[in-house]
């Protein structure tokens, strides 16, 4: 039986329409999280879709020593907490150590563990004890059934709130491949799945000291993804790419979103 999760005013799985979770990479400060946050959040009520912002505070795996990587715990959960305020909006943000699990549980509705972090026991346990809403994206380097073995470990704690994340797999050197396989196997569980898109367009490392990516993928993986019965779509999203300090080349362009969640939505509505 395919479960839903209730995120503020909607849901998410089961016979729910599609969800989208969307945001920039990374916060870069205040004034651009709660801008994107309000814009994004238009967009959705004109469309009629249920909207969790992402963005995080501090992305750990990056490339190089000398990549961005966001405002950090303290002030970044404070960034959030203020959209939160400001917009009503589930908020969404990645976790990277157990000790990072308490104070983002009290900002957070849904702890992301990152894909990289996706075996990493302890991280998942205190993830499900916290009680909130656990994201698993799974690792580049995982078959899509192996994720039972993360949602064994939430599973472990009496959570049951559980999401699952496709966003490709390695594909030979600074590559990845979306298998839509994969989403048809994760759902078997029983779990509300999720396709970031944007993610799988990246091209890790491309760049040399930074990740490159392929934006011109991603409406195309989208719909496929849409079209195969996904329960939500993960898109990164910028209002200038080119300028943005974190994954700008697989990032959507802000103006470019309203015409493809129509798309999106014309096609979850044929599918389910």
């Amino acid at each position: 039986m395919m479960r839903s999760l209730a995120l503020g005013s909607f849901s998410i799985g089961g016979d729910n329409p599609l969800v989208l979770i969307a945001g920039p990479c990374v916060l870069e400060n205040q004034a651009h999280a709660l801008s994107l946050a309000e814009a994004l959040q238009d967009i959705a009520l004109r469309v009629g879709v249920g909207l969790v912002f992402k963005a995080s505070y501090d992305k750990a795996n990056r490339t190089s020593v000398t990549s961005y990587r966001g405002p950090g715990l303290d002030k970044g959960l404070q960034i959030l907490q203020i959209v939160k305020e400001k917009t009503g909006l589930p908020i969404l943000s990645d976790i990277h150590d157990v000790s990072q699990v308490k104070p983002a549980a009290a900002v957070l509705d849904i702890l992301q563990i990152p894909a990289f972090l996706s075996r990493q026991t302890d991280l998942l346990v205190a993830a499900g004890e916290s009680g909130k809403v656990v994201n698993i994206k799974k690792g580049q380097f995982q078959a899509p059934w192996d994720i039972e073995n993360a949602i064994g470990k939430v599973l472990s704690t009496g959570n049951d709130q559980i999401l699952l994340t496709e966003r490709g797999s390695s594909f030979g050197y600074n590559n990845l491949v979306s298998d839509m396989r994969s989403l048809v196997i994760m759902r078997q569980t029983g779990y509300p799945v999720v396709f970031d898109a944007t993610h799988s367009v990246q091209l890790p490392g491309g760049a040399g000291s930074a990740s490159s990516g392929q934006r011109e993928f991603v409406a195309p993986l989208s719909r496929a993804a849409v079209a195969t019965g996904v329960d939500a779509l993960f898109w990164e999203v910028h209002e200038n790419p080119a300028k943005a300090l974190c994954d700008g080349p697989n990032s959507l362009q802000l103006d470019s979103v309203e015409g493809l969640l129509r798309q999106m939505l014309a096609l979850d509505k044929i599918v389910r």
